[in-house]
C-alpha cells in the first residue's frame, strides 16, 4: 500500500514520518521504542518519504508499516524478505527496510531469512524479538528460552532457542547488530548506519512483551543488557565468539560489519543501466495490452 505523502519542507524530522494511524500495541510494548527510533533514523537519512519502503510480515510488530509515513507493504506471514527483495531489485535506489517479529522472521520466515542473507540483498531487517508469539496469545517462539512456561509449553519449553545474531554472522549478513528498544540513541544510530550500509543489514531488537512476558519487563532487561565495547567488528571469528558468548547473551551493539562484499544488486548486470522501475519496458503499448489480455 502506498501512503499519501505529506510534502517535507526543509530537512526532514521524525514527525514527518509519523503515520496517520496511531499504533494499536499494548501500552508499554517495546515496539513503541522501535517505531520512534525508526522515524528518527529515516529523518537522519535526509531523504523524502517517497524514498523509503517499509515492508512487514504478520504479527504485532508487523503492523508497523501502518504507523509510519513511507511507502509500505504488509505482506504474508514469514514472506516479508522475499517481497522486499523483489522491491529492491525493481528499484535499487529506494531505501528498503523490513520490520517484523521473532515468530514471523525466525520461525515461519526462517528459510527466507537465511537465503536473503546469503545473497546479501541490500536492505535493513529489524526484528522485534520478544521471545513469544504475541499476536496469537503467547506461544513459544524460536527464541523462547528452555524451561519457560508458555501457552503452548505449560510444563516448560524443551526446545533450544535459536541465536539470531550468530545465525546472521554465519549465513552471510554483512552488518549484524543487537539492540534494546529502551536504548533509543544507540538504536537510532544502528538503524541509520544499517540503512547506509551496502548489503544485508540486520538488527535483532530486544522488545519486551508486557502482556505475555510480564516477568521480563524493562527493568529486568535494563539490568541484564551490556554494551558491546572494544570489539573488532571486521573480524567474523571474533564477532561470532561474542555472539555465542554465554549462550543466550544480551550484549547490545554492532557485532559484525563487512564492507568488502558486493550486494546482490551490484552484481546483477541487468541493473547496470539503472533501476528497472525507471527503464523502458521494451514493448509497444499494443504489445503490452495484448500480453495483459492473454493473462486475463
Amino acid at each position: 500500500m502506498a501512503k499519501k505523502e505529506r510534502p517535507i519542507q526543509g530537512a526532514p524530522t521524525a514527525r514527518d514520518f509519523k503515520g496517520d494511524v496511531n499504533p494499536d500495541w499494548c501500552p508499554g510494548c517495546g515496539d513503541f521504542g522501535v517505531l520512534n527510533a525508526l522515524q528518527n533514523a529515516y529523518a537522519k537519512c535526509g531523504r523524502g518519504n517517497h524514498d523509503h519502503l517499509t515492508v512487514s510480515g504478520i504479527g504485532c510488530s508487523s503492523n508497523l508499516p501502518g504507523f509510519i509515513n513511507t511507502y509500505g507493504m504488509h505482506t504474508l506471514h514469514g514472506r516479508s524478505l522475499a517481497v522486499a527483495t523483489g522491491a529492491k531489485l525493481a528499484n535499487h535506489e529506494m531505501n528498503v527496510v523490513v520490520t517484523g517479529g521473532d515468530g514471523d522472521g525466525y520461525g515461519i520466515g526462517g528459510n527466507h531469512f537465511i537465503h536473503t542473507m546469503r545473497k546479501n540483498v541490500d536492505l535493513l531487517y529489524i526484528v522485534m524479538n520478544n521471545e513469544t508469539y504475541g499476536l496469537t496469545i503467547g506461544q513459544a517462539s524460536p527464541t523462547t528460552v528452555v524451561g519457560e512456561s508458555t501457552k503452548s509449553t505449560p510444563f516448560g519449553n524443551i526446545e533450544t532457542p535459536l541465536n539470531p545474531v550468530a545465525m546472521a554472522i554465519v549465513s552471510g549478513a554483512t552488518y549484524v547488530a543487537r539492540a534494546f528498544s529502551s536504548e533509543r540513541d544507540q538504536l537510532v544510530e544502528l538503524m541509520y548506519n544499517g540503512m547506509q550500509h551496502k548489503g544485508f543489514a540486520f538488527i535483532d531488537v530486544i522488545s519486551p512483551c508486557i502482556t505475555w512476558k510480564d516477568d521480563e519487563i524493562f527493568d529486568f532487561w535494563k539490568e541484564r543488557v551490556n554494551f558491546l565495547e572494544n570489539h573488532d567488528t571486521s573480524d567474523k571469528a571474533t564477532a561470532l565468539e561474542q555472539a555465542v558468548k554465554d549462550g543466550h547473551d544480551t550484549q547490545i551493539g554492532l557485532f559484525y560489519h563487512d564492507t568488502s562484499r558486493p550486494s546482490l544488486d551490484q552484481m546483477e548486470p541487468v541493473l547496470e543501466d539503472g533501476p528497472m522501475a525507471h527503464q523502458p519496458l521494451g514493448v509497444t503499448p499494443e504489445q503490452g495490452a495484448a500480453i495483459i489480455q492473454r493473462m486475463m
